[in-house]
């Protein structure tokens, strides 16, 4: 029987959901039973239904949303017993010195404010989609892009996103091992 994931996640402009999506097909495409539900909505779950979490979220001014650490710390007990993995996407992290775990400034500053330590951590760059924000987020990113030499036409639309990295990372996570003390029961 398929191991059952919890793929959970934070946007800010539908990206990060976009990950999700991508890493639930392959999940699926490696035999592996995935829910997919923002943060929110996975809040009322009963998540001793999973054998493994996956929580991803977006960074928005360096920052990731505040459900996301408070899902952390309310379930923090829980997460400590399963195989789990945390993503983390961000536009700096299209530089190649910024788009590890270990060397990425975002990821390393939430894991510091966060007590759970999973199994798995990836960094994904981000997409930038200057048409879509709003007058102030799009000046206040172009001048965030502008000091880390990024693009700045107001018209442009670039993903960074390295889909073979964010496939990698689907894989690593179907590996991880499941405890025999939560496999799932066997169907009579």
């Amino acid at each position: 029987m398929a191991h059952h994931i919890l793929l959970t996640y934070s946007t800010t402009d539908g990206h990060t959901l976009h990950i999700c999506e991508r890493l639930q097909f392959v999940m699926t495409a490696l035999g592996q039973r995935v829910t997919l539900l923002p943060l929110a909505q996975a809040n009322g779950l009963n998540l001793n239904n999973f054998e493994r979490i996956v929580i991803g979220a977006s960074i928005r001014y360096g920052h990731h949303q505040p459900q996301v650490a408070q899902f952390i710390a309310r379930h923090q007990t829980f997460l400590e017993t399963r195989p789990s993995a945390f993503f983390s996407v961000n536009i700096v992290a299209r530089k190649p010195n910024k788009n590890q775990p270990d060397s990425n400034p975002y990821l390393k500053k939430f894991l510091k404010q966060i007590r759970w330590k999973p199994q798995l951590l990836a960094v994904f760059a981000g997409k930038l989609n200057y048409p879509m924000y709003g007058w102030f987020d799009r000046q206040m990113i172009r001048l965030i892009m502008l000091i880390t030499h990024g693009p700045t036409d107001p018209k442009v639309v670039v993903e960074f996103t390295d889909w073979t990295q964010v496939q990698a990372f689907a894989h690593a996570v179907c590996a991880l091992p499941v405890p025999v003390s939560i496999e799932p029961a066997a169907v009579t």
